[in-house]
């Protein structure tokens, strides 16, 4: 036994698989995620300028 061969055997690379064939339910699931992606960067933009993200709360008094 050589020292050369110990340790793990690398798996063989698989061929990628061609994801050009895109179905209607493809398509549709695709422009959704670009849609939540559109709201999310609005919502970042809206909350990188400050201010209190929620304006309600539990009001506390200095009375004891």
């Amino acid at each position: 036994m050589s020292g050369r061969e110990g340790g793990k055997k690398k798996p063989l690379k698989q061929p990628k698989k061609d994801s050009k064939d895109m179905d209607d339910e493809d398509m549709a699931f695709k422009q959704k995620q670009k849609e939540q992606q559109k709201a999310m960067e609005a919502a970042k933009q809206k909350a990188a300028k400050g201010g209190p993200l929620v304006g309600g709360g539990i009001k506390k008094s200095g009375k004891k």
